[in-house]
């Protein structure tokens, strides 16, 4: 299926890439010697440095999967046998050597690769990913489905880039060393998820691996020693004391896992040979393997929190940052978090794992006492929050829109449920783009919207939105302060701490007719409407508590209302301002215009408005169908 991706489709060098050029799926692979993979190895790794700089992506961690992409691929019969892969950024290899080839510098892009595995892509993505920590749980699943109807094909998880601290993952683990799968779970071990893992996990993997030379005696002694012989008695008594201090693969192996590792994943022998070893053993395995972020191309390896994610860039210059001239809604947040912090020393910042993503790096360095990474772990990272908050902390949540998903029952339990203070930064709210439907913060203001006690704002602009996190701030109870990615419209940040009235929005122009209530970043399309229509503009600044009083006389005094939102229709905003009308017996004709029931796909943050029906045209459309006589009216009048 074609889906407009022919037109960009770029044929690979087969002089450069003469073994490469030839394979155009696991099969052609597989037909080649062992002795001929490692070249395999060295033309994708060239290939795919060649083809991110070209198109940008995700980078770092694909360059350090390379020799196990290609392995996997070799000795299992893909995809007859079941590869799952875990943070999906590592896929870019297996896409290349899975039919996408030449397709691969449309990743992310409108009509192009999505950017993580995908089911409706290829029978190769066996599980689409978006999300980490997710494999362990899905490969279990396929295989107790496939051994319960007799079916002997493989099932292998590869978790990786952090993936390991979520307890996610120990949930499956605990439930498939219980119940004996014949299942291979690969540990991806790079020391990194986007900055340097974080926690207790971390260092336990970094003690084994400094434990290599007592681990390959453990095992020589292990095979040497007649399992029922007194000495091989005596043996596995002393392992598992001895083990339990000096091996942390203890922990693997009390969950039921039979540990191996760890082995160098770029060493493409050993790599393989250990593959062969665990292929056909029964039960659930875990193989350890040691790779490095960035691998191959030595700026991505020296700066591999840099190099996690690019846009196109000279692959002989490197990446080179470019300054947009206008603060990011992320930035503003990290300026905030400084001075606020400065300003109250009960705060405390919560990032599960995006450091660099959320804008903590300033803080994470000026407040190191006060900042706290839980790792993968956003379930964990709310209700840590929710804990300081019972002590008298006044806990900062940074978090993505997608991520605080995984939270919701502890946003609501823990923190909504008990009132308890605790601010959500909300960075990725709405329509983010090319990180496709895994990653957008299309459902944040419903999600939140319909909580006891929760305040939720969506600035308009980078001024308000560093108000409303001191609103929030200052606020005696559970908030949220929802923004987007990217830049806003430019307007000027006053330095102070300055807070919003909680529930009052703001008329910005009176018309006639239409009432445009826009909320947050739908403020700039809705300002431009509002002038052609001669409607009146409100932002409404807050998505819970409503200004019902705003609402009930913006009815009375026109003919109908539009609501503008960066979020589904579904229970949103909108659906707020329908509901305080009616809760008031108002009837007045409504039209709610906001993203819509259906998961959007990756493009560019434009494309994907206009794929929503959010864009000025869009728009203008939807109003002058809904109200012809009226937007007319208005028009002429303007």
């Amino acid at each position: 299926m074609c889906r407009g991706w022919c037109e960009n489709v770029q044929m690979i060098d087969a002089a450069r890439y003469p073994l490469l050029a030839r394979i155009e799926s696991p099969a052609e692979l597989r037909a080649l010697e062992q002795g001929q993979l490692r070249d395999v190895a060295d033309e994708l790794r060239a290939y795919l440095i060649e083809s991110v700089a070209s198109s940008g992506g995700h980078f770092g961690a694909g360059l350090g999967v390379v020799e196990l992409t290609v392995a996997l691929h070799w000795l299992f019969n893909t995809p007859e046998d079941r590869l799952v892969w875990d943070v999906g950024h590592q896929c870019y290899p297996h896409k290349i050597l899975t039919g996408r080839r030449d397709r691969i510098t449309t990743i992310k892009k409108k009509d192009g690769l999505a950017p993580f595995p995908s089911r409706g892509e290829s029978v190769y993505d066996t599980f689409g990913v978006g999300h980490s920590s997710t494999s362990i749980s899905a490969a279990l699943g396929m295989a107790i489905a496939n051994q319960r109807r007799g079916d002997a094909r493989k099932v292998v998880s590869v978790i990786g880039d952090g993936a390991m601290t979520a307890g996610m993952a120990f949930e499956a683990m605990n439930h498939g060393g219980d119940i004996e799968p014949n299942l291979l779970v690969i540990l991806n071990d790079n020391g990194m998820s986007i900055s340097e893992n974080v926690g207790a996990l971390t260092k336990t993997l970094a003690r084994l691996l400094a434990s290599r030379t007592l681990n390959s005696w453990r095992e020589r002694a292990k095979r040497a020693i007649p399992k029922q012989s007194f000495a091989g008695r005596f043996f596995k008594r002393w392992e598992e004391h001895a083990k339990g201090m000096f091996m942390p693969s203890t922990l693997f192996e009390e969950l039921g896992f039979h540990y191996t590792g760890p082995i160098d994943g770029h060493d493409m022998e050993s790599l393989v040979t250990a593959l062969q070893t665990v292929k056909d053993l029964p039960g659930p395995q875990l193989l350890h393997v040691i790779t490095t972020k960035g691998k191959g191309y030595a700026p991505a390896e020296n700066a591999q929190i840099d190099y996690h994610a690019v846009g196109p860039f000279d692959p002989q210059a490197g990446v080179i940052q470019k300054g947009t001239g206008k603060q990011t809604y992320t930035q503003v947040f990290g300026d905030w978090l400084c001075d606020m912090a400065a300003a109250d020393e009960r705060l405390y910042g919560i990032t599960p794992a995006m450091r660099e993503g959320s804008g903590l790096v300033r803080f994470s360095k000026e407040f190191p006492d006060r900042y706290f990474d839980a790792g993968i772990a956003e379930q964990h990272a709310v209700t840590l929050g929710a804990g300081m908050a019972c002590e008298g902390a006044k806990p900062v949540v940074a978090i993505y829109s997608t991520f605080l998903q995984r939270a919701y029952d502890q946003a609501i339990h823990d923190v909504a449920l008990q009132n308890l203070d605790v601010l959500y930064a909300i960075d990725r709210g709405g329509v983010v783009g090319p990180d496709g439907a895994t990653h957008a913060g299309s459902f944040d203001l419903t999600y939140l919207r319909c909580l006891p006690h929760m305040v939720v704002m969506a600035p308009a602009d980078e001024n308000e939105c560093r108000s409303m996190l001191t609103t929030g701030f200052c606020h005696a109870g559970p908030a949220a302060v929802r923004y987007p990615r990217g830049t806003g419209p430019g307007v000027a940040i006053h330095a102070g701490l300055e807070t919003l009235t909680i529930g009052k929005a703001e008329l910005r122009r009176r018309g006639n007719g239409l009432a445009l209530l826009s909320f947050g970043t739908m403020l700039a399309p809705a300002a431009e409407l509002a002038a052609e229509l001669d409607a009146t503009l409100v932002n409404m600044r807050f998505v819970k508590p409503l200004d019902e009083d705003m609402i009930l006389t913006l009815a009375r005094e026109h003919e109908a209302l539009v609501t503008l939102e960066d979020n589904v229709v579904a229970g949103g905003a909108g659906s707020g301002v329908a509901e305080c009308l009616s809760a008031h017996g108002v009837e007045i004709p409504i039209l709610h215009l906001g993203l819509p029931d259906a998961f959007l796909e990756h493009g560019s943050r434009e494309e994907v408005l206009s794929m929503a029906g959010l864009d000025l045209p869009s728009m203008r459309h939807a109003i002058r169908v809904r109200f012809p006589q009226l937007a007319q009216c208005n028009a002429a009048n303007g």
